[in-house]
């Protein structure tokens, strides 16, 4: 018999002594769901308490997985009534530390809620719940002539949920945008326990755009139940060229070139000859190893358009110092070429145990240069770095590897991290593209918001929670947010103490 059902049992007969207010809590919640779904065991908690980033883990309180609005709705009621923080989950994906619980709070797994509830082919959009496997979704969807567009390298694993947290992009948001261009309503439980729409069906919704505001809002404003996205309808053409580059350099001139010349691709991927290494050894995707970059450039549309398309980018991509620019000539070698750039990330195992990706964006015109003070960074610091990224907007992922059983080395990288954010900064870029600030980037906010913004942005929050309880301790600074994060620290005593 497990910790919650000790409590339920309990509050079932008249207690003999005291009870503390951890354990009417978890008593409450239990009797909410059920004992099976409210986990109060270490290793849920441990799980719970991490996300994929490299910033150390937090602690969680209960973990709960409801499986409906209603019991979302319980859940928050209880952590009104309680002074509770409350962390919504998915699939911790994340990369910001945007998940891991400060200070002890509920957390609230979605991932239970995961069916895809309405396709309205007709109206081109379907309702789906926030625990919905990006990737499954749009395999659901295929058949029908129609996908979800953002479609971030972790898209195997990662939730629709966390999609609308982070406002994630992915390689072909440079053509269709990220995930805000393809949420239409989302369905909220507000930290008071009360349900919103946000959004709505109609070609212009009344009222403000909350929706807007909540996409995006990495879990601070409430919890998403529902969400009805925006489906994509498949490109009756794809080509899909690789070109090889003799410098990084070239190639990053050439994306801007590219854009420069009226041509938006579907997408526009480089990788540096490090990560092009790994990511060949690992999937034997084609790629050539000798290249210092390679430009991975999708175009769609009607055929003749994509052809011309492709044969300009071509041209473009050997005018700017491209050594080879070759087709794709099959679906089953497109779709390898997408598996190597998509498996990028699991590919450095077999160069070091861990790493820090990161998750910044800078102006075209300005990436061969921020490029070249990021591999001057890592040279500095003594970490290995390799370069791949959503070239076409700008969104930098420098990959730092390192071993962190190694002493003094999360040290560094953790330095040469916030080097790389100020070079960004500095060329007039701005903090995440998609990955989201979490408590990775919150001291760096008030260097691109001025005090007045941060406030501005601090009232948004409490006008959706005025108690400062979803998902305390993140986004905003400390000094700029209701939330103090120290205190948010102190974890509570009592059963999960």
């Amino acid at each position: 018999m497990g910790v919650a059902d000790r409590l339920l049992r309990r509050f079932d007969r008249k207690p003999r002594g005291p009870v503390s207010a951890d354990d009417q809590l978890l008593a409450e919640l239990v009797a909410a769901l059920d004992s099976d779904r409210v986990r109060m065991d270490g290793a849920q908690r441990s799980l719970a308490a991490n996300d994929a980033s490299v910033f150390d883990g937090g602690v969680a309180g209960p973990v709960c997985h409801p499986t409906s609005t209603d019991e979302v709705a319980a859940i928050m009621r209880i952590a009104s009534a309680h002074n509770r923080g409350v962390v919504p989950r998915g699939a911790g994906t994340g990369l910001a530390g945007g998940a891991i619980p400060l200070g002890a709070p509920i957390v609230v797994a979605v991932t239970k809620m995961n069916e895809i509830l309405e396709v309205d082919v007709a109206n081109r959009l379907a309702w789906v719940e926030p625990g919905v496997i990006n990737l499954d979704l749009t395999r659901h969807l295929h058949p029908l002539g129609f996908h979800f567009a953002p479609d971030p390298s972790s898209q195997q694993v990662c939730t629709i949920g966390g999609n609308v947290a982070n406002n994630s992009g992915g390689p072909h948001c440079l053509a269709y945008g990220v995930t805000d261009a393809h949420i239409i309503a989302v369905e909220v439980v507000l930290p008071s326990g009360d349900v919103a729409m946000l959004g709505g069906l109609d070609a212009e919704p009344a009222g403000y755009d909350l929706r807007g505001a909540f996409v995006g809002s990495e879990g601070t404003l409430g919890i998403a139940t529902r969400v009805a996205v925006r489906l994509t309808p498949n490109p009756p053409e794809v080509r899909t060229l690789l070109a090889s580059f003799s410098s990084v350099r070239d190639a990053a001139n050439t994306v801007s070139a590219v854009i420069a010349s009226g041509i938006v691709p579907a997408a526009m991927e480089v990788m540096d000859q490090r990560i092009t290494v790994a990511v060949e050894n690992f999937v034997g995707a084609g790629y050539p190893t000798d290249a210092a970059a390679v430009l991975l450039v999708e175009v769609e549309g009607l055929a003749d358009g994509v052809d011309i398309d492709a044969e300009r980018i071509s041209e473009i991509g050997l005018a700017n110092g491209a050594t080879e620019v070759r087709r794709a000539n099959s679906e089953v070698e497109r779709a390898l070429l997408w598996k190597g750039r998509k498996t990028a990330f699991g590919a450095i195992a077999q160069i070091a145990p861990d790493y820090y990706l990161h998750d910044t964006v800078v102006p075209r015109s300005k990436l061969a240069d921020v490029l070249d003070e990021v591999y001057a960074i890592a040279e500095e610091y003594d970490v290995i770095v390799m370069n791949v990224f959503h070239a076409g907007d700008g969104n930098l992922h420098p990959l730092l590897l390192f071993d962190a059983r190694i002493e003094g080395t999360l040290d560094r990288v953790h330095a040469a991290g916030a080097r790389i954010l100020q070079a960004s900064l500095d060329a007039g870029g701005v903090l995440s593209g998609e990955h989201g600030i979490g408590v990775e980037k919150q001291k760096f906010m008030d260097q691109m918001f001025s005090t007045a913004d941060l406030d501005h942005q601090n009232r948004l929050r409490q006008g959706f929670d005025p108690q400062c309880r979803a998902n305390p301790g993140k986004v905003l600074p400390a000094g700029h947010s209701c939330a103090d994060i120290a205190a948010l620290r102190q974890v509570p005593t009592g059963v999960w103490g």
